[in-house]
C-alpha cells in the first residue's frame, strides 16, 4: 500500500504578512484562509472587544475586524494607517473572522517539516508555534487558535459532559495520548481531561508523539487512544495517523484525529489514512464521546481476541 500524500503538504501552503514597520515576517496556513481583500471601511459595535476594530460586510456575511498587531502585542495599526492594509479572512474554530496587516507578502509552498516549533524558553502563552526561514529571513507562524481565544471567551460547547462512574473509570484504564502543536489548544484538551481526572500524556508535535508511542510500546504499555491535531509542522496529523496504523506494535491504537479547520476535505482525508474519527476542534462533549467510542471498540476487540 502506497503512502498516501499529506493533505498539508499537497495542498496547505504559507501566507507570508507583516505586522510591524520594520517589515518582520509572519505566516498562517493557508487551509485557515478564505480570502484576502484591501482594508474596507468597518462599522463599530459598542462594547466589542478593545482589539475588534469593527465589523465589514462580505458575501452577505458581516465579519468582525481584528487589529492583529495590536492583538499579539505590537503597536496597533491607527485609523489614519487603515487605507493601506489588507484583511486576512479565516475560517478557524468555527469562527470565520479578518485579521488586519499591514501588508500581504505572498504565499509559497512549504515543507512542513522544515518548521521548527518555538523555543520552550520563550514561555507559554506566546503567539508563535512555529519559526521557519525564507530568503535567508525568519518566518514566525502564528498560532491563531490561541489568538482567537484571547479575543473571545470560550463557548458554552467547551463544557465538559457528566460522566457515569463507569464512563470514567473506561477511560481512566487506557493510555491516552494528546498531540497539539498549539498551546491554546493543548489547554483546551489537557483541562477536558483533568476536569473528569483522566491520565494522560501530552506532546507539542508528531514527531514527538511518534517517538514516545514506540517507546511506551516496547516498554510493553502501548498507547491505546490517541488523540492528535491535522495541522502541525514536521509530522502532520494525517502522518501520524498513517505511520501508527502502519506499524505492527502502534496498529491497535484508536486515533481521534481533529482540526480547527471548517473543512469536510481535511475530515474525509483523515478516515483515509487511517483514523477512526474525525472531529472539528473545539468541543470536549464531541471529544469525549468519541473517546468512550474508542474505549467501547478498544474493549470489543480485547474480547474478541480472548476469545480466539
Amino acid at each position: 500500500m502506497a503512502k498516501p500524500v499529506s493533505k498539508a503538504n499537497q495542498s496547505q501552503g504559507m501566507l507570508m504578512f507583516t505586522l510591524t514597520q520594520s517589515k518582520q515576517l509572519f505566516a498562517i496556513g493557508t487551509l485557515k484562509v478564505r480570502e484576502i481583500v484591501p482594508f474596507q471601511v468597518t462599522t463599530q459595535i459598542p462594547y466589542s472587544h478593545h482589539h475588534v476594530v469593527g465589523t465589514v460586510s462580505l458575501r452577505g456575511k458581516t465579519i468582525p475586524v481584528i487589529n492583529m498587531p495590536a492583538a499579539i502585542g505590537f503597536r496597533p495599526i491607527q485609523p489614519d494607517e487603515y487605507q493601506s492594509c489588507y484583511l486576512i479572512v479565516t475560517d478557524c474554530l468555527r469562527t470565520v473572522v479578518a485579521f488586519m496587516v499591514r501588508s500581504i507578502e505572498k504565499i509559497i509552498e512549504c515543507d512542513w517539516k522544515s518548521i521548527e516549533s518555538a523555543p520552550e524558553t520563550v514561555g507559554h502563552n506566546v503567539f508563535v508555534t512555529g519559526i521557519t526561514r525564507f530568503e535567508e529571513k525568519i518566518v514566525q507562524m502564528l498560532d491563531v487558535e490561541l489568538l482567537l481565544s484571547k479575543i473571545y471567551p470560550q463557548y458554552e460547547s467547551t463544557k465538559i459532559p457528566m460522566l457515569t462512574d463507569i464512563e470514567r473509570e473506561r477511560l481512566k484504564a487506557l493510555s491516552i495520548l494528546l498531540v497539539d502543536d498549539s498551546s491554546i489548544a493543548r489547554k483546551q484538551l489537557s483541562d477536558a481531561l483533568d476536569s473528569i481526572n483522566i491520565p494522560y500524556q501530552i506532546c507539542n508535535n508528531g514527531i514527538d508523539a511518534l517517538q514516545l508511542m514506540r517507546h511506551d510500546a516496547q516498554q510493553g504499555r502501548p498507547i491505546e487512544l490517541l488523540v492528535s491535531d491535522i495541522e502541525m509542522p514536521g509530522l502532520d496529523g494525517y502522518e501520524l495517523a498513517f505511520e501508527t496504523q502502519n506499524e505492527s506494535d502502534l496498529s491497535n491504537s484508536y486515533i481521534i484525529l481533529h482540526t480547527s479547520l471548517s473543512s469536510e476535505i481535511c475530515l474525509d482525508r483523515a478516515k483515509q489514512v487511517g483514523a477512526h474519527e474525525a472531529l472539528e476542534k473545539f468541543n470536549a462533549g464531541d471529544l469525549i464521546k468519541a473517546m468512550l467510542r474508542g474505549a467501547h471498540q478498544l474493549e470489543q476487540g480485547q474480547q474478541e481476541a480472548t476469545v480466539l
